[in-house]
């Protein structure tokens, strides 16, 4: 039956382990949680004068540093101060040197959200009229590269290994006291210290870097180092630390005393246990409460308990779920997990999904907004995810119940059968024959070598009989005893029946995990607890991610700001009208061309051309043809060929203009086979 769980369990590994990979590298660099949703100039704007500074507004307060907000001039030099400075915590602004050249500027930024995450972005202006410039001004990446990768990673591990600590200890706590006495227990709890330590201290080292230029170099770099404690994060990852120090105590209590006490003094040192253990994880589920999303944003005083509680739950059922699935396949055969145990875990985790359900609840309202930042946003589409994970691991626990009272229900069957087997010996008719075998070998009646020895004719009178490490054990004694002298003769006996003795104790230990595992019940609940640690791992690999995303809140409103800058960017100019006179020379060649552009902005327009003659009635002509060009960035011309419409009409839908600035409008206008003209007049387009 081992032999056959065994693949599997490998099996299941590898493919959570992939989906973690998966799910982790599509990730990719940390959103930002602090959205641009104002600037003055705004992108794309063009001013008649320099500005006298450039300002940002953002839709939760940053933090700043003297490189974090520039200005750049069409070749890339600084034309800003380098001090930045903030009107409120949400909107900064930078001051720009005196008697700059008209051309096309660029405004790059990086900084820290109040949830500690990176932005970064960059945009343009023109004084006067664009021009050529050599900066890019394509997205920056925030948080990205390998110290982002590796940043995530320990997010992540963080995550993991906090829910393995406390979820691991509650379950010793509340559902199975004995098992503080368990080894793999011990050390599943243990790690998970380890772990959630080595990830703190290596998230503080690599947080100057991440949030700023993103080399491995400046991970070293002490005077980041130094700045990094002075911010909420790093403040956080400290206070960490010390709850981290406090968890250790209390580790060391639960597992180096508590299952030596007598039963009154267990019950006193339960209650200081569970006592102080749960200060010390409402403590560490606080320090990424207060440093992240729920610490900013709408109600942030009732969001940070709230995440508490929701992480505490989360730690509770995920971490306890794993320490069961350890004690299921690695627990000794002498101390089995109890039916009793599984049902209070059952309980304790029934009541941590109704909390997670309701925490997760006002999270998801608070984060979203609306129902369909469900769908439109990325933070939106992962919650939707992670809803779906969360139902399949309720169903999947839902048959680990069925097998916890089906376990229960087989318990007096269990018992029964134990006790007959306690009263027939190992091996059934034949063991009387492995007694007299052993009895022969240990007393060495004949001494150590003779017939009757341990090694002689008796001892192999027993064969088949005994076991194979019973066999083996009896040839060592023989040898033993062959070797001893006559003074040592009750020592060499006594140490004889001590290896038999534990040789029994082994065979007996082997026969009660085959028992144990042949058990049908116990062999179904494996398994669902099994797959429910399956999902549970794909879970919190979703949930890290979604840390990391931009709350679908703040998505929304920086798209509505995007639109609006858009919007506001362009001067509301209406049509343009342009009238040019024309005269071909020939016959019925002289007239008036009207070219309307509605409304004249980048983007699609309507074009309408009206054709009418020096006394404004109406007339046609064989041919009109438009082009569009701007000199200044050397674009056209874009030719435009308009539709007739009816008499002296002509017109052009979704004109496509590509960026504002002063364009020149020609019109050709051909009144015989031989009779044309071409007219052209400039016309300012938003």
């Amino acid at each position: 039956m081992t032999q056959t769980i065994a693949p599997r369990v490998r099996t299941l590994v590898l493919l959570l382990l992939a989906a973690a990979c998966a799910l982790l590298a599509a990730a990719g660099p940390a959103s930002a949680h602090a959205a641009l949703t104002g600037s003055d100039p705004r992108q794309g704007a063009v001013v008649d004068k320099a500005p006298a500074q450039v300002s940002l507004t953002f839709s939760e307060s940053v933090s700043m540093d003297d490189d974090s907000l520039r200005v750049l001039d069409p070749k890339g030099k600084r034309v800003d101060d380098g001090s930045p400075s903030g009107t409120g915590g949400t909107t900064y602004s930078v001051k720009l040197h005196a008697g700059l050249p008209d051309g096309t500027y660029t405004v790059t930024y990086q900084v820290v959200s109040a949830d500690s995450h990176p932005v970064a972005g960059a945009y343009t202006f023109s004084v006067g009229a664009p021009s050529e410039t050599s900066v890019s001004v394509s997205a920056q990446a925030a948080g990205g590269g390998f110290v982002g990768g590796l940043y995530g990673v320990g997010r992540y591990v963080s995550y993991a290994a906090f829910a393995v600590l406390v979820g691991g200890a509650a379950f010793v706590l509340a559902c199975w006291p004995r098992g503080s006495g368990v080894r793999v227990v011990q050390r599943l709890v243990v790690s998970g210290w380890l772990a959630l330590t080595t990830a703190t201290l290596l998230l503080l080292l690599l947080r100057g870097s991440y949030t700023g230029s993103g080399k491995v170099a400046d991970v070293f770099d002490l005077g980041l180092l130094g700045e990094v404690l002075q911010t909420k994060s790093g403040a956080a990852l400290v206070s960490r630390l010390l709850l981290l120090a406090a968890a250790a105590l209390f580790i060391a209590v639960l597992f180096g005393a508590y299952d030596k006490r007598d039963d009154e003094e267990r019950r006193d040192l339960t209650f200081g246990l569970a006592l102080g253990g749960s200060v010390v994880a409402v403590g560490l589920a606080a320090t990424w409460a207060m440093s992240e999303h729920a610490s900013v944003g709408l109600q942030a005083g009732l969001a940070m308990p709230v995440d508490v509680v929701h992480l505490i739950a989360v730690a509770t059922w995920l971490g306890g779920l794993t320490a069961l699935l350890v004690a299921l396949y690695r627990g000794p055969a002498d101390t089995p997990v109890p039916t009793v145990a599984v049902r209070r875990f059952s309980r304790l985790a029934f009541g941590s999904v109704v909390a997670l359900v309701a925490t997760g609840a006002y999270q998801s309202w608070r984060q979203l907004g609306s129902w369909t930042a469900f769908t439109d946003t990325r933070y939106g589409q992962l919650l939707l995810v992670k809803i779906g994970l969360v139902v399949v691991l309720v169903g999947v626990a839902y048959f680990s119940r069925r097998w916890t009272a089906r376990l229960a229900d087989a318990v007096p069957v269990v018992a029964g059968q134990r006790k007959k087997e306690a009263a027939v010996p190992p091996g059934g008719g034949k063991s009387d024959k492995v007694k007299a075998a052993q009895k022969s070998g240990a007393a060495g009646k004949n001494g150590a070598g003779g017939k009757n020895g341990a090694g002689g004719r008796t001892g192999a009178a027993g064969k088949g009989e005994t076991g194979a490490a019973e066999r083996a054990g009896a040839a060592r004694q023989a040898k033993a005893g062959g070797k001893a002298s006559g003074t040592g003769k009750g020592s060499g006996e006594s140490q004889r029946a001590a290896q038999l003795a534990r040789q029994r104790a082994a065979v007996d230990a082997a026969r009660q995990k085959r028992q144990r595992d042949a058990d049908p019940h116990r062999f179904g609940l494996r398994r669902s607890v099994l797959a429910e640690a399956g999902v549970a791992v794909v879970l919190l690999v979703v949930t890290t991610v979604l840390t990391q995303t931009e709350p679908g809140r703040t998505e929304e409103e920086a798209k509505a700001a995007g639109a609006s800058s858009a919007a506001d960017a362009v001067p509301a100019t209406g049509a343009v009208t342009l009238d040019m006179p024309f005269d071909t020379g020939g016959q019925n060649g002289k007239g008036v061309v009207r070219v309307e552009l509605d409304p004249a902005r980048v983007g699609a327009n309507d074009l309408h051309l009206y054709v009418e003659r020096p006394d404004g009635t109406a007339f046609d002509i064989p041919e009109v043809k438009v082009a569009l060009t701007q000199k200044a960035k050397d674009i056209g011309p874009l030719p435009v060929a308009p539709d007739h419409i009816t008499t002296g009409h002509w017109s052009a839908s979704g004109v496509q203009i590509p960026m504002a600035g002063d364009w020149e409008v020609a019109v050709t206008v051909r009144t015989s086979d031989i009779d044309q003209v071409t007219l052209s007049k400039n016309a300012q387009i938003g």
